[in-house]
Order: structure tokens, then C-alpha cells, then sequence
């Protein structure tokens, strides 16, 4: 008569069957797999939540469209400590990646997005989000099956302003008032990732704190 919470590891594009192989991982890490791999039939879940950061990472080789090898890059990296936990080894930070994410939301059948480190774009002159690829003279909008175009891809960015950079007692005194207390850029940037992966915000965090959240909806209602 419980309910459980199911919590995978790595992120869609890792995944053996569904990722950029062979640049992934030995396993399946879509939500499909918290039923095989707990023996939980898919009709006892009721609800699928993705998790992605406000901008994109990667650890390893591999295509990255949106990749930043410049000062944004190590920005991101050193203020988001994007660092393996266990390894040290830095990852790969770059700019949100629309359609990797609607693709995600696509083989998840997600019904919520959380959107974490938010706090960490504060204070850039400005926000890109990639909405689709170049290649070859034509537009993508959906992600490719093949490794070789992907890796021949530019990302078609679209800009957004950028709130001020805060203190982490600033960003909790947010957190207590809710949603609505964000700068208003920021709440334009998640309408903007909410519209993309066509799949409704549920949490937004802005700290490893318990108390670095602000919830939307009931997300574990």
C-alpha cells in the first residue's frame, strides 16, 4: 500500500538503445527500464518526471552540437561544479539543447520537467537555446538517428536576456516566496524550455538544498 519512487541513473542519451551509441553506457537508462530493472509492471506507474539541467553537459567523446569551448564553457563548469562525483573528471557544459530534450521528453512519455541549477546562468550577458540543427543547408527539428549527421550538425540558437547573478541567500529568499518571486527573465527562459519540451514544469531548483526548490504543481501527489 506504499508508493515508490523510482530514481535512474545517467541521462536518455546514454542509454544502449535509445543514446548516441557507442558513446553511452552498458545499460538502458530510460524511465522504461525502472520497470525492468525493479520488476515493476508499466501499468503500476503513474507518473514520469524528467530531469535536466538549465543548460547541457556531457562527460566523454561524443557529439555535442551545443558545446561551449570558451569562457561561457569553463563559467558554467566551475560555477555549476560540473566535476564527476566519484572520478573528478570535468564534463563538457553547453547551452540547452531543445531538441535533444524534446526528444527525451518523446521516448520518457514524460509528464513533468524539473530544471535544476537555474541559479548558475545568473549574471551572463545573455542565454542561447538551440531550437534545431543545420545540416547540409537544411533545418532538423528532430533529433537524427544517425551518429555521422549528428556530429555534422550546428546548432540554430535563438537568445535570451539573462537575470543578475545571486547569493545563495538571495536565491533562498526566492525559494520561500514561490515561483512567482523569480526575476522575470528567468521565468520567461523556463516558459521557453517548458514550450520546447512540450511537457509541463513541475520543480525548479536553484541549489542542492532541500530548501532550494520551488514546486509548481504537485509533483509527487
Amino acid at each position: 500500500g506504499k508508493r515508490v519512487l523510482f530514481e535512474g541513473g545517467q541521462g536518455t542519451l546514454l542509454d544502449l538503445d535509445h543514446g548516441i551509441y557507442p558513446f553511452g553506457t552498458s545499460s538502458n537508462t530510460v524511465s522504461g527500464a525502472a520497470c525492468t530493472g525493479a520488476g515493476v509492471g508499466p501499468r503500476r506507474i503513474d507518473k514520469v518526471l524528467g530531469v535536466c539541467k538549465a543548460y547541457a553537459t556531457r562527460v566523454g567523446g561524443g557529439p555535442f552540437p551545443t558545446e561551449l569551448k570558451d569562457e561561457v564553457g569553463r563559467r558554467l563548469q566551475g560555477k555549476g561544479q560540473e566535476f564527476g562525483t566519484v572520478t573528478g573528471r570535468p564534463r563538457r557544459c553547453g547551452w540547452l539543447d531543445g531538441v535533444a530534450l524534446r526528444y527525451s521528453a518523446q521516448v520518457n512519455s514524460l509528464d513533468g520537467l524539473v530544471v535544476t541549477k537555474l541559479d548558475v546562468l545568473g549574471g551572463l550577458d545573455q542565454i542561447l537555446v538551440c531550437t534545431g540543427y543545420e545540416h547540409e543547408g537544411h533545418v532538423i527539428r528532430r533529433f537524427p538517428s544517425s551518429l555521422r549527421v549528428l556530429a555534422n550538425c550546428t546548432p540554430i540558437y535563438e537568445s535570451h536576456e539573462a537575470w543578475e547573478a545571486m547569493g545563495r541567500d538571495e536565491w533562498a529568499a526566492i525559494c520561500s516566496r514561490g515561483y512567482e518571486a523569480l526575476p522575470e527573465n528567468a521565468k520567461s527562459y523556463l516558459r521557453r524550455i517548458e514550450a520546447i519540451a512540450q511537457v509541463p514544469l513541475c520543480l525548479i531548483s536553484v541549489g542542492p538544498e532541500r530548501e532550494s526548490t520551488i514546486s509548481l504543481s504537485g509533483a509527487f501527489e
